[in-house]
């Protein structure tokens, strides 16, 4: 079995004026098509033939440099373009709200603190709304390393992801990520976000 490219649900322009078509376009049909064309060459005929993203990136530090970059990165903006919505973001409701509150106080400081973690990323990498437990929790990691890993510092289940690669945003942003991270917070589908949290 071999990993494909999901299908977008929108169109490239969909997400505008948060982000760009042009940026959408190569960021999906370049940098995430690369992804899953070298896990698959990365995996084809060994033992990791018919496992599952998940059971690949839970055992990555056994794996090569090639699994865990290109595992992580296909994984990474599997979830990244699946949170994102047109139209722009509604605010979490029911289960999801009452976690971030009880987790970070407020959807506002989740908010604050979940922008920082992006934001104080250094070079490429992620930020992440994790689920440990019953509890929620923010991260980032480096490169295209998320909390499934079990090389991560901070592990857990992503239910959230910004990609704050210069590829997700330099078209449009150019150096300034803060703007970048705003417009995306923006773009959140917290329903499917919720859903995440649920399963």
């Amino acid at each position: 079995m071999s990993f494909e490219l999901p299908k977008l649900n929108y169109s490239y322009s969909a997400l505008e004026p948060y982000i760009d078509a042009q940026t959408v376009e190569v960021h999906y049909s370049k940098h995430h098509q690369g992804y899953t064309n070298n896990l698959n060459n990365a995996v084809g005929g060994s033992e990791l033939e018919g496992k599952t993203i998940e059971e690949i990136l839970n055992g990555v530090s056994a794996q090569s440099v090639a699994v865990r970059n290109n595992g992580g990165g296909f994984y990474n903006h599997n979830l990244y373009w699946d949170v994102l919505t047109p139209g722009g973001a509604n605010r979490p409701e029911g289960d999801l709200l009452k976690a971030i509150e009880n987790d970070f106080g407020s959807f506002d400081q989740f908010v604050d603190n979940f922008a920082k973690a992006a934001a104080t990323r250094f070079g490429s990498g992620w930020a992440w709304l994790v689920k440990q437990g019953d509890k929620l929790v923010v991260s980032s990691t480096p490169n295209q390393d998320n909390p499934l890993m079990d090389v991560a510092d901070v592990q857990g289940t992503p239910v959230l992801g910004i990609d704050v690669w210069e590829h997700a945003y330099y078209l449009k942003y150019q150096n300034r990520r803060p703007e970048y991270i705003n417009a995306f917070m923006q773009a959140v589908n917290w329903d499917i976000v919720n859903d995440y949290y649920k399963k």
